[in-house]
């Protein structure tokens, strides 16, 4: 079995139809509008009407699209094209290959869109209550559509414990390399961090050596 090419590849993906591309355009206006305004002024002094305003758009069309400012923040669009692109792995691959692979594409795409966005994001997550809140809260769609892809790929129930263990396992320690690289002020690189976190999940913590 081969793997497909990439679904984060313009080239790769059906052209959308004019409602489709306006939809698009829309959610990018008012990430833009909120990023921009929480770089001013910050997270809270940030309201929904001046990111209405700077993305000439309605108050209500904000909701229709995001239902808290919250999840403005944090973009979930790309977890089905995760999902997607694990499961075009081929089938004979080590899983943590797997893993790493679609981590790594998740990673690149995020840098290519913009590199600030992505640290303002980490950042945002360590300081706002709200955000970090959200964040727990929005990992339980992201486990379930990643419990459904390890169940296909290992022939298991996705209910079962092994398999919640494990996809829960990996969305709590991609967060936690998030949270970690804001907290250290971004220092060494996010996919550097990514690869010690798949490191200590697929073989363990070991005992630091004495002296070391």
């Amino acid at each position: 079995m081969t793997a497909a090419r990439s679904p984060y590849s313009p080239a790769d993906r059906p052209r959308l139809g004019l409602r489709e591309r306006k939809k698009i355009k829309t959610r990018e206006a008012i990430r833009a509008a909120t990023y921009a305004l929480i770089r001013e002024q910050g997270y809270d002094a940030t309201t929904i009407e001046q990111i209405a305003d700077r993305a000439e758009v309605s108050p209500s069309t904000v909701f229709r699209y995001f239902p808290t400012k919250e999840d403005i923040v944090l973009t979930d669009e790309y977890d089905p094209l995760l999902l997607e692109e694990l499961r075009a792995r081929p089938e004979d691959e080590p899983w943590m290959d797997s893993i790493r692979y679609v981590m790594g594409k998740a990673l690149d795409v995020s840098e290519q869109e913009d590199p600030e966005v992505l640290r303002l994001r980490a950042h945002l997550g360590v300081q706002v209550p709200a955000i970090r809140s959200r964040y727990f809260e929005s990992m339980s769609e992201t486990g379930r559509l990643l419990r459904q892809a390890l169940a296909e790929r290992t022939g298991r129930d996705p209910e079962s414990l092994e398999v919640r263990v494990c996809a829960m396992a990996l969305i709590g320690g991609m967060m936690e390399v998030s949270m970690y690289w804001a907290e250290n002020g971004f220092e060494g690189e996010l996919r550097d961090l990514m690869d010690r976190a798949l490191d200590v999940m697929e073989h363990g913590l070991e005992r630091k050596p004495e002296g070391s």
